[in-house]
């Protein structure tokens, strides 16, 4: 079982929204692909932005996403950045 759940995890991500605004995630597949995508960078050789509780890239990404220690932008965001 994942833990923290996908409901914590939207909940973090979306904490910065201001009433009114699209939320950040919209469902768990979001939350799927964002983890995947930042398990593989971490596979890849990048440094974690967390203290490691457990070896596995994939805990480590969710454990960062919990954290508020990486950020999921939308598309839009990362054309203008």
């Amino acid at each position: 079982m994942l833990h923290p759940s996908y409901t914590d995890l939207m909940k973090v991500v979306n904490s910065e929204v201001e009433p009114g605004e699209q939320p950040v995630v919209n469902s768990r597949y979001s939350i799927v692909l964002a983890t995947a995508k930042r398990a593989r960078q971490l596979i890849n050789g990048v440094d974690p932005m967390v203290r490691a509780t457990s070896a596995k890239p994939l805990s480590i990404a969710v454990e960062e996403l919990y954290q508020s220690k990486v950020k999921i932008v939308n598309d839009d965001e990362t054309k203008e950045a």
